[in-house]
């Protein structure tokens, strides 16, 4: 920096203290103007001037259109005739001394003020760590289109985890700030950011955290030497005027000289976030008269100063980062300076919510208890993505372990949440509302309820206003740009379907009670519901299945803490009738065991949550069956709710995930009768299952789907099957089916555990077979072994294999060597010279199994060699009674593939082979007459060998 560059950023730095303190004015600008530093018309003004510190300001228009050369005989000047004052001031070199040690102060007070947060709760002196509490969440750097809004508002679950995960930019392993302010592929790097999130995203949190980061040297960038926290709702009680400079030193250890100091001797290098743009209350009057600052010393009303800043009047090359709701995006765009950068906070995903829950509660097994609640619930973890919310969920939860409350017992109901949000967005993010909160929240019910019966979730700005005086100024609604066609489009919606359907529920209990059972009637009573009177009779009905979460929220709504809590905080009140009606309603559909609606009276019954009619309600659905689709979390808790109000319960069919096992494991133990189908099972699964089967139980079926089970764990469970009364089905999907799975099924049967039927698969290709399954037919054992088809390139030569014999001859069969035979003839093509005898060695096993009474073959073709062997079986297998030949291939799947060929000579051998009457033939195909003759269907029996064959 050249000598004139460093007079003129003394200058600047200290301009406030030269205003008031210089004396000698006009000889200052005598000087200047005899040097050829003034014209003659600005002197004029300045000696016109009534005090000094007039004098002074108008003396600055001149040294600031003059630039550095100016200043720097400025400041030769005031060296010449302010002494004393030069030298109180100091000179360059101990003023930047000066100024560096200022600034290490300033960053250890910001690592002091900043490190810690108060909670909306917190009592006086309280406080937490910010490393405890903020998660950093999800951040978007452009505009979202239309549709991925409406995708977005409509998702939950894993869907909402998905969308969200894919939306976001910002690397985890940088800061926010390195982020934000990076270049861009068009080589661009912003010195303005919009950093747009709802109410409660934590955009307040994020500033914190900024501001600590560059305190402590946590940010990768070098441009940014200091950063300033300027807080809009800090600003709106400002009265009188104020240079930016004294408006920075509000949340500042430094004084207004200081940081004017540092703001003249970098701007470059300066980085202001500037805290909740909505916030702001601007004036509504002509801001025409307003003075044009152009110095971070003038004095002015908060407002301009804003404003000045914003637009680049004052410090023009420093960088902004500006955190504001969505209603508020427009109007700050068109105020702030170039180049800009749209992002968005849009939230916390699955990860980030476990990460938030982790950091609260600081113990593994609290945090892990709660984390798992909030997970079995989709409504929950979807509104999660929303911080504050994390943060009430943690808080009650933390209370009620503390209270030692039992987890099982569930968290709050997800209608309690919503109530507490709430209230504690209006009462901490809604700042001079200008109508009272019922009708603001009737108001938004309308406009929930309308968006409800038409089936949207984005309102435009003009029909807005129909139900809302100021859409704006609601924490719960967000404002949407986007473009359509050459013009901009603004919606505006709720910040999640879940809310827009609370909402709803708020503005009918809102209503009297004739006004309520009308609404009722027209959501039960609808055309798209005429169906339902095949179910229900006419004086109940049923709601549209997009307003059941109406439904529940309602039942949520009339749960008697969550109701005294409305009172008290909204002052809301819920009415009698509202539960009696959905109470006979729930009583009804309960009655008539009507399984379509048993997840949802559930949920509604978990909102409700009183144990008395749970148990009243529950007394007509002794045996559940869920079991047509895989329940999901927030079923399950719902279920487990259900059923320890009501612990006496016969018979439950369910389906389920391996993951809900746990929770479900105390109702499934105390239940008599179970038919369980559980998904994605694996081997750490195991001991959940053993714990929930018990002991002395009827098992109708048990269905281990899509696992990939070990030989240890298959053998657990076999041996859990001994300790129950009885065992309907078994069925598992193992790693493979090998010599050791031979050995467990071996010891298995010469059990004397009752059972109908076992069954294992698996897709590995380099196992013994593909299925294996035991079942009982007309009381005899039935061993049914598959190897399916893959492909043309992997045709099993034998693809399945049929016995049949006596319960008691099931030790006969050595299932090992068996399988393994085999195994070796499907692992060579029926062309290979070994095949003969891989064949010859599986089939000479069948007459050593004692009263063996039926087989089945299938190949692919029925050749004269297979009709030998087929009468091969009827000579050595004195029992045998049928035998059956199916020319065709298993499928992948199992199922049947294309019918095989049966071939001329194969048929002729048979035929004229010797007579065994008390032997049945059946042979299933294709025929073919000839070589060159074309196939026809063919199924055939013979009594005896000589019979002729009907094609």
């Amino acid at each position: 920096m050249d000598q004139d560059s460093e007079r003129a950023r003394f200058v600047d730095a200290h301009w406030a203290a030269l205003v008031q303190r210089v004396k000698m004015v006009m000889p200052i600008v005598d000087e200047l103007r005899s040097g050829g530093m003034m014209e003659w018309e600005p002197n004029c003004k300045i000696r016109a001037a009534n005090t000094n510190q007039e004098k002074m300001r108008e003396l600055y228009e001149v040294l600031h259109s003059g630039g550095d050369k100016v200043k720097s005989a400025f400041y030769s000047q005031l060296e010449k005739h302010e002494s004393c004052l030069f030298r109180a001031l100091g000179n360059i070199a101990q003023t930047a001394e000066a100024l560096i040690e200022s600034l290490n102060k300033y960053k250890k007070w910001i690592q002091r003020e900043y490190e810690y947060v108060t909670e909306y709760n917190s009592l006086p002196g309280e406080y937490v760590l910010l490393s405890e509490r903020y998660t950093q969440p999800l951040i978007i750097m452009r505009h979202r289109e239309k549709g991925e809004r409406e995708e977005e508002m409509c998702s939950v679950g894993e869907s909402f985890q998905q969308l969200l995960i894919s939306r976001n930019n910002v690397d985890k392993d940088s800061s926010i700030l390195d982020a934000l302010f990076c270049v861009d592929n068009k080589g661009i790097s912003p010195c303005s950011v919009i950093l747009q999130g709802n109410s409660g995203n934590g955009k307040s949190f994020t500033a914190q955290k900024s501001m600590l980061d560059w305190a402590s040297g946590n940010l990768h960038r070098e441009e940014f030497d200091c950063l300033f926290h300027l807080k809009c709702k800090e600003l709106n009680h400002i009265s009188g005027e104020q240079s930016l400079a004294e408006l920075l030193s509000h949340n500042s250890n430094l004084t207004s000289d200081q940081i004017s100091q540092i703001l003249q001797k970098s701007p470059e290098k300066i980085l202001i976030l500037i805290d909740g743009f909505d916030e702001f209350r601007f004036s509504h009057s002509d801001t025409s008269n307003m003075p044009k600052l152009s110095h971070v010393s003038e004095k002015a009303p908060p407002e301009a100063s804003l404003k000045a800043l914003l637009r680049g009047h004052i410090l023009s090359e420093s960088f902004l980062l500006v955190t504001t709701r969505s209603t508020a995006t427009k109007t700050l765009g068109s105020l702030l300076k170039h180049p800009q950068r749209f992002t968005e906070i849009i939230g916390f995903s699955e990860k980030e919510v476990e990460e938030y829950f982790q950091r609260f509660f600081q113990n593994e097994e609290l945090f892990r208890k709660a984390f798992e609640c909030v997970k079995a619930n989709e409504t929950l973890i979807t509104a999660c993505s929303i911080p504050v919310i994390c943060w009430i969920i943690c808080t009650v939860m933390r209370e009620r372990f503390s209270d030692g409350a039992d987890v099982t017992s569930g968290l709050e109901t997800t209608t309690s949440i919503y109530v507490d949000f709430v209230s504690t967005l209006l009462e901490h993010h809604c700042q001079g509302l200008s109508q009272p909160v019922p009708i603001l929240l009737r108001s938004l019910g309308q406009l929930a309820e309308r968006g409800m019966l038409e089936k949207q979730v984005l309102f435009e700005e003009k029909s807005m206003h129909e139900t809302l005086s100021n859409p704006a100024g609601s924490p719960f609604l967000c404002k949407f740009l986007f473009k359509r066609r050459i013009c901009q489009e603004t919606m505006f919606s709720f910040m999640h379907l879940s809310f827009q359907e609370f909402f709803t529920a708020l503005y009918f209990i809102s209503l009297a009670e004739r006004d309520f059972l009308d609404k009722l009637t027209e959501r039960f009573h609808s055309q798209t519901q005429s169906y339902l009177a095949l179910y229900l009779d006419e004086k109940y009905g049923c709601p549209e299945p997009h307003f059941l979460p109406v439904i529940q929220f309602l039942c949520g709504l009339s749960h008697k803490e969550v109701s005294s809590s409305l009172e008290e905080t909204l002052n809301l009140s819920v009415h009698s009738f509202v539960r009696a009606q959905l109470e006979e309603w729930i009583l009804h559909v309960s009655a008539s065991r009507d399984y379509n609606f048993l997840p949802f009276i559930l949920h509604c019954l978990y909102e409700l949550h009183e144990k008395e009619f749970v148990q009243k309600a529950m007394e007509a659905w002794q045996e559940l069956d869920m079991s047509w689709d895989p329940l999901s979390r927030m079923d399950c808790w719902a279920l487990l709710y259900c059923l320890d109000c009501c612990p006496l319960f016969r018979s439950l069919k369910l389906n389920f995930g391996a993951e809900e096992l746990k929770m479900l494991q105390p109702v499934l133990c105390r239940t008599p009768e179970l038919e369980l189908t559980v998904q994605n099972f694996s081997d750490t699964d195991v001991a959940d299952l053993l714990s929930a089967l018990g002991e002395g139980k009827r098992l109708r079926e048990l269905r281990l789907n899509s696992s990939c089970l070990s030989d240890e764990s298959v053998q657990q469970v076999l041996n859990a099957l001994h300790k129950q009364k009885n065992v309907g089905g078994l069925q598992i999907a193992v790693k493979s089916i090998s010599a050791d799975t031979a050995h467990v099924i071996t010891d298995f049967l010469q059990t004397k555990a009752r059972w109908e039927e076992i069954s294992l698969r698996t897709d590995d290709a380099e196992s013994l077979c593909s299925s294996l399954r035991l079942f009982s037919f007309e009381g005899k054992l039935v061993l049914n072994v598959v190897k399916w088809c893959s492909g043309l390139q992997n045709e099993p030569s034998l693809s399945e294999i049929i016995l049949k014999c006596p319960h008691s001859k099931a030790s006969s069969i050595n299932i090992k060597s068996f399988l393994q035979s085999f195994h070796s003839v499907n692992c060579i093509t029926d062309e290979s010279a070994d095949f003969d005898r891989q064949v010859n060695a599986l089939l000479s096993q069948l007459p050593s199994v004692s009263g063996l009474s039926a087989i089945n073959l299938s190949v692919p073709v029925l050749t004269e060699t297979w009709a030998s062997r087929i009468l091969f079986l009827v000579e050595s297998c004195p029992r045998l009674a049928v035998i059956s030949f199916n020319a065709g291939l298993k499928g992948s799947d199992g199922t049947e593939g294309l019918p095989g060929l049966l071939m001329e000579e194969g048929i002729k051998l048979l035929k004229e082979s010797t007579k065994r009457p008390e032997c049945i033939v059946n042979i299933r195909g294709q025929f073919q007459i000839s070589r060159w003759a074309k196939c026809q269907r063919c199924s055939s029996e013979w009594k005896s060998y000589y019979s002729s064959c009907t094609h």
